[in-house]
């Protein structure tokens, strides 16, 4: 998308539109997850992710414009297909131990978090933002984006991070992706790569030029 042709709007900002893209980006990774290997999750997971993280610290929150709440476009059936596909494909290393939950402090036992939720929880947050943003309303766009970062800075972030936390000591675990040539992702099964922003094409290379 070229930026220099887009309205003079806040919600068409430089930043704006990089963290949009990541977003999107990240939606379409999650939703399709289950046509990835471990292997292959856990490594496109470290590097979206931070990417994401990134983005959405870089800007800051805009003055709302309406006083009602943003419309919602996930439901429950979305959320739990996204949170499932992961924990199936994570299996026993969906799980680990919090050490950033509020009942941290009072508890005598660790707390057991769950990857698969965090990400579902970010997805769910990411995708009602989004198509917000299809909608082409200026005003919704701009209360989509509020919402969105508000949520950022109230627990998303954090999720984000703790979910990254867990798939990096999952990446640097000895015997990482030695039965990866099991995992073979479906065949049957491919992203349509006229989809939106055509995520799946060189990924690296994308992320590379948003940085």
């Amino acid at each position: 998308m070229i930026t220099n042709q887009l309205p003079n709007h806040f919600v068409y900002s430089k930043n704006v539109i990089e963290f949009v893209t990541v977003a999107a980006e990240t939606c379409l990774f999650l939703e399709h997850a289950n046509e990835f290997s471990q292997n292959d999750f856990v490594q496109k997971s470290i590097k979206i992710l931070p990417l994401l993280y990134l983005k959405a610290s870089l800007l800051d929150i805009p003055e709302s414009v309406f006083d009602d709440g943003n419309e919602h476009f996930v439901s429950e059936e979305d959320y739990q297909f996204v949170r499932e596909q992961i924990e199936n494909l994570l299996g026993s290393e969906d799980s680990y131990l919090e050490v950033f939950h509020p009942d941290m402090a009072l508890s005598d036992t660790p707390i057991v978090a769950f990857v698969s939720e965090n990400l579902a929880d970010i997805y769910q947050e990411l995708k009602d933002f989004a198509a917000s943003f299809q909608l082409a309303d200026e005003d919704i766009m701009n209360d989509a984006l509020v919402a969105c970062l508000e949520a950022f800075g109230e627990h998303w972030g954090q999720k984000l991070l703790n979910a990254l936390r867990a798939l990096h000591a999952l990446r640097f675990s000895d015997g990482f992706g030695q039965d990866s040539e099991i995992e073979v992702r479906s065949k049957h099964t491919k992203i349509d790569r006229n989809s939106f922003l055509n995520f799946l094409q060189d990924d690296d290379d994308e992320m590379n030029n948003l940085l």
